[in-house]
């Protein structure tokens, strides 16, 4: 009768640990428990996921640079000007609704693996989220669509601060994404800031310093500005290859800046972080030059006007133009 209520009680453990790891699969390498998203458990809101990535106490100390960091792109990254929301939406429709295999016949069907493919860069935190997190995205996605087309200002604006709830934001780099080969320099830990130093840090929250030892190289920018192809998704995507051109021709040719040094310092922006919208920045990237003439052209027994523009551009960039 004993052996029998321990044989009941390792099957039931063993149940409850099959049920823990359906829910967030244990990671092969040493250190990942002590992560931000280990700790709290994945999120199931999109409030639960802008909290577990909660920037707001950066502010105190670092009032500038989050106010560069809010005039960036970066701050709305899954809303963007608008056309990155449209964007997710139209690769729902005419991607994941129109592929065989890929288990989405409507909108409720999607998963947090479907949007993996826009997620990892435009919000790489959603991989710390349940599906539960992906179907509120989506339903506020396309509540923001419904509202603009009945011209529905407010409720559009409801729809739209919600969505920039959640962005790549002082978290994003400084911790979940400050380290990129976890097996060799650790994972990331929760209470901890990645920067260029390592030491005490005045935050309840974040009471450590640490150092990244990518913050100031190209490869942290790279994980999101491409090497081309997201091979290893499931369905594969092809998005901005900046960061690939940037090593194979920029690099390759003993290029010495790297993407901080442009993006960052050189253009004196910081943390607001511009590339094309930005008119100096587009000065800086692009050397133009233009020489038209005009002369009489004979075409036979007639004599015509002609006029020539010759058109010259050269990039001075670090990567392929037009990107992103």
């Amino acid at each position: 009768m004993i052996k029998a209520t321990a044989r009941g009680v390792l099957a039931a453990t063993l149940v409850l640990g099959a049920l823990v790891g359906s829910a967030y699969a244990e990671k092969a390498g040493i250190g990942w428990k002590e992560s931000i998203v280990a700790k709290s458990g994945k999120a199931k809101t999109l409030a639960e996921l802008a909290k577990m990535y909660d920037s707001s106490s950066c502010v105190e100390c670092h009032e500038e640079q989050h106010k560069q960091s809010q005039d960036s792109i970066h701050s709305r990254s899954i809303f963007g000007t608008g056309r990155t929301a449209m964007t997710i939406m139209t690769t729902i429709e005419n991607g994941l609704m129109e592929e065989p295999y890929s288990g989405v016949k409507s909108r409720k069907d999607v998963k947090v693996e479907h949007l993996m493919g826009c997620a990892k860069c435009h919000l790489p935190q959603l991989a710390d989220a349940e599906d539960s997190v992906a179907q509120e995205l989506v339903n506020t996605l396309y509540g923001w669509s419904d509202a603009r087309k009945k011209k529905d200002k407010e409720a559009a604006k409801k729809f739209e601060e919600k969505l920039k709830s959640v962005s790549i934001n002082c978290l994003i780099c400084h911790n979940r994404n400050a380290i990129t080969h976890k097996w060799q320099d650790g994972y990331p830990k929760a209470g901890v800031v990645y920067g260029s130093k390592a030491g005490d840090h005045p935050s309840d929250k974040f009471p450590k310093l640490a150092q990244s030892p990518i913050m100031d190289q190209a490869i942290q920018c790279g994980q999101c500005h491409g090497l081309g192809p997201n091979l290893e998704l499931d369905e594969p995507t092809q998005c901005c290859t900046s960061y690939g051109s940037y090593l194979w021709v920029y690099k390759a040719e003993v290029g010495q800046e790297n993407c901080q040094d442009c993006h960052m310092k050189n253009s004196k922006l910081g943390h607001n972080i511009q590339a094309y919208r930005n008119a100096a920045m587009t000065d800086k990237a692009v050397e133009f030059h233009a020489e038209a003439f005009g002369y009489y052209w004979r075409d036979g027994a007639k004599v015509k006007p002609k006029a020539v523009v010759k058109v010259e551009m050269v990039n001075k960039a670090g990567h392929s133009i037009p990107d992103g």
